[in-house]
């Protein structure tokens, strides 16, 4: 229980922090962007570090690395999918979430643990 009041009682200051400092910058929906992943992120990691060490912070750092390239390239997906107006919603959508966890797959095994 400890625990579970220690992620939130983090979590929850460092989406605040990262949220007011976002306010910095202009468009103002940049809060809603740097508030959320970025510190949930460094909050999980930290956690993670100082209950498991450094190896385990790696894999879960890579995964996050991964995971990101996946996410550019579902962006980049939507783009070209949206572009394309006789395409389906429901099957645009599916293409894009396949890009992501293919590309955000084969970044895993090329760089995932060893």
């Amino acid at each position: 229980m400890d625990d579970l009041i220690l992620r939130f009682a983090l979590g929850g200051a460092a989406v605040s922090a990262f949220s007011a400092l976002a306010e910095l910058f202009k468009p103002k929906t940049f809060s809603g962007i740097l508030g959320a992943a970025p510190a949930v992120a460094l909050v999980s990691l930290a956690i993670a570090f100082h209950q498991r060490g450094r190896g385990v912070v790696r894999d879960h750092a890579l995964g996050m690395i991964c995971g990101s390239v996946g996410f550019l390239a579902y962006a980049v997906a939507c783009v070209f999918v949206t572009a394309n107006s006789r395409l389906p919603v429901w099957l645009g959508a599916a293409l894009c979430w396949l890009v992501w966890f293919l590309v955000a797959a084969a970044a895993w095994f090329a760089v995932g643990p060893s």
